[in-house]
């Protein structure tokens, strides 16, 4: 098994007094896929926003690369290699692709601030639309430009939130071609909730599906049978 990069334990989060998860444990490895699932509601985002520090969990231990994490904020977390992509995607309409991407630097040193040459083998398209403004492209293209400002930080781990979320299926297509290269690269670990159970399902190396905010099912790939999940996943 692969050595987890983060790990999750017994992990609870309330917004104000209504308790959204209850003691969820986690585990994401460098090379893998985590697959986090269930229906609306169920605390799926909740769980990547603690992950991310953009909302304090109330207790429960979480470690990442080792060493255990306290109260951080999202931003001393991305310097330490958090990358978040909400659901939404949650582009600034007004700034142009070159823009958007830049606004990636805020969590790195200055001699890290460019945008990487793979970003543009990626996705090919913001190459030729970095001067055109966010709130121009298309869904499918803002959640490309969305996942590519993520990448700008060099993250060691990226949460994805419903990235196939209204967008069309080249466009889905592509964005599983690269959550697929990203994992083979084997430097990030990566944690995708997702509600298209065939993307999901081709992609994951781990499953964790959500019921109520606490932990209905788990395992690797190999340990649960299609239906099996399919089934915990639509009840």
């Amino acid at each position: 098994m692969a050595d987890n990069l983060v790990s999750l334990e017994g992990l609870t989060l309330h917004y104000g007094g209504s308790q959204i998860l209850h003691g969820v444990d986690l585990q994401a490895a460098l090379g893998q896929v985590t697959c986090v699932m269930g229906t609306n509601g169920v605390g799926k985002t909740s769980l990547l926003k603690a992950l991310s520090g953009s909302h304090p969990r109330s207790s429960g231990t979480y470690r990442l690369d080792g060493e255990e994490i306290g109260r951080m904020s999202a931003h001393a977390l991305a310097q330490r290699g958090v990358a978040y992509v909400p659901q939404g995607r949650e582009i600034f309409p007004f700034l142009t692709v070159q823009e958007n991407l830049e606004t990636g630097f805020a969590c790195l040193p200055k001699d890290q601030r460019h945008v990487p040459d793979e970003i543009f083998e990626l996705f090919p398209i913001l190459k030729e639309f970095l001067g055109r403004r966010g709130g121009d492209l298309s869904g499918g293209q803002q959640q490309q430009l969305a996942i590519a400002r993520a990448l700008v930080t060099r993250p060691k781990l990226l949460l994805l939130d419903e990235p196939t979320e209204g967008i069309q299926p080249n466009i889905i297509q592509q964005i599983g071609n690269v959550i697929g290269h990203l994992r083979d690269r084997g430097d990030m670990a990566i944690v995708l909730v997702e509600q298209f159970f065939d993307f999901a399902f081709g992609l994951g190396d781990r499953f964790l599906v959500l019921e109520r905010g606490a932990v209905k099912m788990s395992g690797e790939a190999g340990e649960i049978a299609r239906d099996d999940l399919l089934a915990a996943v639509s009840v």
